[in-house]
């Protein structure tokens, strides 16, 4: 009997549906996919209507050459890559390999990878969308044109190597221009005033002034506040209005890609590309015991809040058995999306409701089992009852003066008591705030005391990840799935890095976004992107062709792309920076240049001189001299880490290691000194190797232990990436007159013990 061919995108898949498959199908992975445009070239015909040139991915051909032998002995095949654009490209280009071997080619969805849900897609084939697969040709055309003709300009403008993306150089504008703001943010100082006041039956409680004569107040500086308080201390304080009222609190639909990246960001800390990672895993599946691979959520790249019906009812039956009734909302909760396009899929959930996270935390991994509960959590809570808030204020009169209390009260918490609020921010310490039972309309209280509070505007917050992802989505740029990309993209190109949560635009990242932005308005702009993605939106509904999605696309560009290149060299030199060193060769002046290695003083005359020297050269000087001409050595930066070399290069060429301390091998008189290893990463080590085989993988530092005998220092990281300095190496005599072989105490005071009581110790 043949089999039948089941071609997915990981092998994970591909093990969780053989099983629930049997024997007469033969399940492969493609590991994502086989086919994309060449990368040492544009592979975009312009001229002829956009044409694509796709080349086969390095290492897919022995895949290739399984599928169409696998296919020529196969009855039917059935492509079941992931259910969205990307997925939907990946079958058609299988589709293509293997079309002549065998015709039978359908396309199957797997929205969850359960056996009822795969044996479903089997049953109910379809043909594979070429709506979608348009719409993800169009926007990988889009973005090798933006990527292949731009990144050449920031190449001659600062140098090789660098990238510009459609979509992320408009999230990296978002950020440099965040940063503008708080840069040219100016703090207001304003004051605020409490009252502590207290009732007839003495119960005291706190009152906020907001209003004086029915408008709300403002209070400057100091002066103002001492003459409202010397007012309002003469002034009859008088209970003048009191509302009660009950709200019902509804609970948010389940996740979907950009909710849930959000969501998981803020409360577990971890990074976009790492939560859609996990969230690939629980969809594929995981080894639960005699189970086996189980998938236990349904497919995470999702614009839908929609639920099917019978997931829906699973999940009702175990809010009333696990809750109660009470805690079941009336009517089954139906959410719906913005738009018709984006309901392709379900919502984010669980896949086994009566697979609680607690009963399988023993087969995930703590990121696993976290970013599986909340899933799960808020699956269960969108179908709870709303929760029931109490809310009480009090308007206290004196004079034209108006305070305010209000605090609120949770009587009934429905669907809070499985999904909690939760806020990125660290709340500042507060006082309870409380309303005493016992108060009356015109009540006079009396006044223990007047507390006026000096305050300061603050900066707008720099982005998170979560902050950034909910806003490329409210602006509707690009896609959910492409967030966690687009983050990692711009770390790793270095044009931003994180402090603690937030993104920081690096000086790389904030002179690339000028040029991008100086130069390419209309394109690099937030309008323009997200009317990109709603033409992409109207190719895959079958509204508008891409041939003229992409010319309505190329106009623009190749219009700014044109303007660009007869204004190159000025905007190079608007950004030029001068230095006032003047060339040791010619005598012109010097001005700073990119490199890959960071910024550097170059001759302004290049390529006539081309003499260069380290942007921070008088910090490098030393006391020694060269023993060639007896000029002074400095300290300079190369490929292989730090080294001396003389001051008068290139005249002359005389360079040594530079001698960080001495090594502390019994019976050695080497240096330890710096070195680079295969895959480029510094490392210190005694320049007698080989005879002596001391190495360390962490900086040294010339500094003498103050607790042991220990000549130098090793310059560490702790988790937090705050720089500590451990004594010595620790295979050495570190610490051996420490009662605590673990202490670490802190680099910058190690390093600076004037005014200081001491070294500041902490446990490791």
């Amino acid at each position: 009997m043949e089999k039948s061919l089941v071609i997915v995108e990981s092998p994970a898949k591909a093990r969780t549906i053989n099983k629930y498959l049997g024997r007469n199908f033969v399940v492969k992975a493609s590991l994502g996919h086989i086919k994309n445009l060449p990368e040492n070239r544009l592979g975009v015909d312009i001229k002829n209507d956009f044409k694509p040139e796709y080349v086969t991915i390095k290492g897919k051909s022995k895949f290739i050459n399984e599928i169409k032998k696998a296919a020529k002995d196969s009855s039917q095949i059935y492509i079941a890559t992931d259910p969205d654009r990307e997925g939907e490209a990946i079958a058609w280009h299988i589709a293509q390999e293997i079309k002549p071997k065998n015709g039978n080619i359908y396309r199957v969805l797997f929205n969850e990878i359960t056996k009822k849900a795969v044996e479903t897609g089997i049953n109910n084939p379809g043909k594979i969308d070429l709506l979608k697969v348009d719409a993800q040709q169009a926007r990988r055309i889009m973005d090798r044109i933006v990527g292949y003709q731009i990144s050449p300009f920031l190449w001659k403008t600062l140098y090789s190597g660098l990238s510009a993306g459609r979509v992320q150089s408009v999230a990296l504008r978002l950020i440099c221009d965040k940063e503008q703001k708080i840069k040219e943010f100016t703090p207001e100082e304003y004051w605020s005033v409490e009252a502590l006041l207290k009732t007839k039956n003495q119960n005291e409680f706190y009152s906020t002034l907001i209003k004086k004569n029915n408008t709300k107040i403002s209070i400057p500086d100091k002066n103002t506040v001492d003459k409202i308080v010397d007012e309002l201390s003469k002034l009859t304080f008088r209970i003048i209005d009191i509302k009660e009222k009950k709200i019902k609190r509804k609970p948010e639909p389940p996740f979907i890609t950009s909710s849930l990246q959000q969501e998981a960001s803020k409360r577990l800390g971890l990074s976009t590309s790492r939560i859609m990672k996990i969230a690939q895993q629980l969809y594929e599946g995981i080894e639960i015991g005699k189970e086996g691979n189980v998938g236990l959520i349904t497919y995470m790249r999702t614009d839908s809040v929609r639920i099917a019906d019978e997931a829906r009812n699973k999940v009702r039956k175990f809010i009333e058995k696990n809750f109660g009734n009470e805690y079941l909302s009336k009517n089954p909760r139906i959410f719906k999306n913005k738009n018709k396009s984006q309901d392709a899929h379900e919502a984010i959930r669980p896949t086994y409701i009566e697979k609680r996270p607690d009963d399988i935390k023993p087969y995930l991994t703590k990121d696993q089992y976290n970013i599986y509960r909340l899933i799960f959590n808020r699956f269960v809570a969108s179908q709870m009852a709303e929760a029931v808030i109490s809310q009480k204020s009090i308007d206290i009169e004196a004079g034209d003066y108006l305070f305010r209390t209000a605090c609120s009260t949770t009587d009934f918490n429905g669907f809070l008591k499985v999904f909690q609020d939760f806020s990125e921010t660290e709340k500042d310490e507060k006082k309870e705030i409380h309303i005493p039972e016992d108060i009356k309309k015109g009540e006079i209280l009396s006044l223990i005391k007047l507390i006026p509070k000096q305050h300061f505007t603050q900066p707008p917050p720099r982005y998170t990840e979560s902050s950034l992802v909910k806003e490329l989505d409210n602006l509707n740029i690009g896609r959910p799935s492409t967030y966690a990309i687009i983050i990692t993209t711009l770390l790793q190109r270095n044009y931003i890095e994180k402090s603690g949560k937030k993104l920081i635009p690096t000086e790389l990242g904030l002179v690339v976004n000028k040029i991008l932005v100086s130069s390419f308005p209309e394109i690099f702009n937030v309008k323009f992107t997200a009317k990109m993605e709603e033409e992409l939106d109207k190719i895959e509904n079958g509204i508008k062709k891409s041939i003229n999605v992409l010319k309505d696309f190329y106009t623009p560009f190749s219009f700014a792309l044109e303007k660009y290149k007869k204004n190159r060299l000025k905007i190079k030199k608007e950004i030029q920076e001068f230095s006032e060193k003047k060339c040791e060769l010619c005598g012109a002046p010097m001005i700073v240049r990119w490199s890959k290695s960071g910024k550097f003083l170059g001759c302004s005359n290049f390529p006539k001189c081309k003499y260069t020297m380290p942007l921070s050269r008088d910090e490098t000087s030393t006391n020694e001299t060269c023993p060639e001409c007896g000029s002074m050595l400095v300290i300079k930066n190369g490929k292989y880490g730090e080294f001396l070399s003389c001051s008068r290069y290139p005249e002359c060429r005389f360079a040594k290691p530079l001698v960080v301390a001495k090594c502390p091998e019994k019976n050695c008189n080497g240096d330890i000194i710096s070195r680079k290893g295969k895959k480029g990463r510094i490392f210190y080590s005694c320049s007698n190797y080989p005879e002596c085989k001391f190495i360390s993988r962490y900086k040294i530092v010339n500094q003498n232990c103050p607790y042991c005998d220990s000549n130098y220092l090793e310059k560490r990281k702790t988790k937090g990436n705050a720089k500590k300095v451990g004594y010595g190496a620790i295979k050495y005599a570190i610490l051996k007159n420490s009662p605590d072989k673990n202490i670490i105490f802190n680099w910058e005071r190690a390093l600076n013990f004037e005014g200081d009581s001491g070294p500041y110790l902490q446990y490791s």
